[in-house]
């Protein structure tokens, strides 16, 4: 199965949509059976919630592949229970967010916590403005780290750090793990606007191209935050786009 055939979608896009189950519907409504859930449609502290939340998607045949962006801090019990969601709904990949301030301790609990639960984790580059969003800081973060720890790209982002996204598949295709195909362009004033992936600054034929050469076989995670309240249409052609591009 190519790659283009396992591309799941943020649940993020939904996030005017609060019911899991009207959620897993959009998902087969743009094409696809598989997402990535975040914190807006399950709270992953609560376990008393999870089957609940996970039968919504099995029932329509929706695989969660992963979860996040998760905020790591050191907090281990609170921390474990995000592993333990990962365990309950079949996901083996987590997205994660580092607190610098408790830098390196919430990497042990991260490393212990992968370990015992057979997860890998994937740093999302958030931006130019984020600790983690260049290539400098993530290569230091990995030479601090086990190989559990590695790089969810969010192809987005990366471009709005001045980075380029092929390059960061290629520089770190040993620790990645997770992509986020997602697409800006940019006004005079450097603020960012969601586009169809590919009708921006991101090269689809090139990173599918990296992605090919470095034989990746992580996570691959459709991510598109315009037109809020009808996202569908827009998916739909991002969906069309990334599996002409990776075919």
């Amino acid at each position: 199965m190519g790659l283009a055939e396992k591309l799941a979608v943020q649940s993020y896009c939904f996030r005017h949509f609060k019911s899991n189950e009207e959620v897993a519907a959009k998902v087969r409504d743009i094409g696809l059976n598989s997402i990535e859930l975040c914190g807006v449609h399950a709270d992953f502290t609560k376990d008393a919630d999870f089957d609940r939340v996970i039968r919504a998607y099995k029932d329509a045949q929706v695989a969660i592949v992963s979860i996040g962006v998760q905020g790591l801090r050191n907090q281990e019990a609170v921390e474990e229970k995000y592993f333990e969601f990962c365990r309950r709904s079949g996901a083996r990949y987590m997205a994660v967010d580092f607190d610098p301030a408790t830098a390196p301790a919430c990497y042990r609990v991260a490393e212990k916590l992968a370990d015992k639960y057979d997860v890998r984790l994937g740093i999302h580059n958030h931006g130019g403005r984020h600790w983690l969003g260049n290539c400098q800081m993530l290569g230091v973060v990995f030479n601090q780290t086990s190989a559990r720890i590695g790089l969810e790209i969010d192809t987005a982002w990366a471009l709005d750090a001045g980075e380029d996204p092929v390059a960061m598949a290629e520089r770190f295709g040993n620790r990645l793990y997770g992509v986020h195909i997602k697409d800006f362009t940019f006004d005079k004033a450097r603020r960012p606007k969601d586009v169809v992936a590919g009708k921006g600054n991101l090269d689809l034929q090139k990173l599918a191209a990296a992605l090919a050469k470095i034989n990746f076989g992580g996570v691959m995670v459709l991510e598109y935050e315009g037109d809020v309240e009808n996202p569908v249409p827009a998916l739909r052609k991002c969906v069309q786009a990334v599996r002409k591009a990776f075919a």
